[in-house]
């Protein structure tokens, strides 16, 4: 059980530090490449994994299909448009504090498209993670997006926000019958056909692999560690722990990245932003409290 919190804590370190490297490769060469090469390495290694664990590769059902066809567009194909480009344009410590709203905006989603209860403290929780979003692309003002005073890249990464939350609703019915393993290999080698095919037609000569080393080295970190590891070890604890006690881990995530950004890419965020990111924390902690189980007393012997 520690080894299993201990990977926890590793996965959400690494999962801190790809926006530190998406950030510094997407200032060096193409975002949409770097989407592309990140995914043909985790896609393939990924296939690998499913074929070396299952004794070859699983053939889904035609509803399957269409479940891994929607995880590929969103959480593959444009969320990494959204992430990339929107690190272009913002620092790693601020988009990954705008997307620490993940939980709560599958929260609200699942409640108003599944009709799952909303609790009282989830709504607060929500509420009070919105404000400090708001804060966040506000730099300071949680009014400014009202007034327009909202920029691409902060848009992009609300984006991520959105597109994630619908990868996650999306992942709930695939993995009813396809392991979780299974579906992110599948939905990440379809995502990187939709990203391929992008790249072809927009700008075919971005993709001649003449990148900088360091940049190969946050493109690896990205695609080894970032996706196949991350997403390795983070469904072996959902087995383990389960999907709760897991989850609250990802807390850690925007945590780690404003470290990380700070040390690798001297990224000194504001002191307003910094209070927005924690309202952001504070309101998703509310969200994804837990009431504490009804203890039915044994009888008297």
């Amino acid at each position: 059980m520690l080894g299993t919190y201990l990977k926890l804590f590793v996965t959400m370190a690494i999962w801190g530090g790809t926006w530190v490297a998406g950030r510094y490769a997407v200032l060096e060469a193409p975002p949409l490449a770097i989407a592309v090469w990140r995914f043909l390495l985790a896609s393939a290694s990924l296939l690998m994994l499913v074929a070396w664990r299952h004794g070859g590769l699983p053939r889904p059902t035609r509803r399957e299909w269409k479940l891994i066809a929607g995880l590929g567009l969103t959480g593959i194909f444009l969320y990494n448009l959204c992430f990339l480009y929107g690190l272009q344009r913002l620092a790693a410590g601020q988009a990954a504090l705008v997307v620490a709203l993940n939980p709560v905006i599958v929260t609200l989603a699942a409640a108003w498209l599944a009709h799952e209860h909303l609790t009282p403290r989830k709504a607060a929780g929500s509420a009070v993670a919105l404000v400090g979003c708001l804060t966040v692309i506000g730099h300071g003002s949680p009014l400014a997006p009202f007034g327009g005073e909202v920029g691409a890249g902060e848009l992009l990464i609300l984006g991520c926000a959105v597109l994630w939350a619908a990868y996650t609703l999306i992942g709930r019915r695939a993995t009813q019958t396809l392991p979780p393993l299974v579906a992110t290999a599948y939905s990440s080698a379809l995502g990187c056909a939709m990203l391929l095919a992008t790249a072809l037609f927009d700008r075919p000569a971005a993709l001649a692999p003449s990148y900088p080393p360091l940049v190969w080295t946050c493109i690896l970190f990205l695609a080894l560690l970032g996706t196949t590891l991350g997403f390795t070890w983070f469904n072996q604890a959902v087995a383990r722990i389960g999907a709760a006690r897991a989850s609250i881990f990802i807390n850690l995530v925007p945590v780690a990245a404003v470290l990380a950004g700070a040390w690798l890419l001297d990224e000194r965020l504001g002191v307003s932003v910094l209070v927005g990111g924690a309202l952001v924390l504070i309101g998703v902690a509310l969200t994804q409290q837990q009431p504490a189980p009804r203890i039915i007393p044994e009888p008297t012997r």
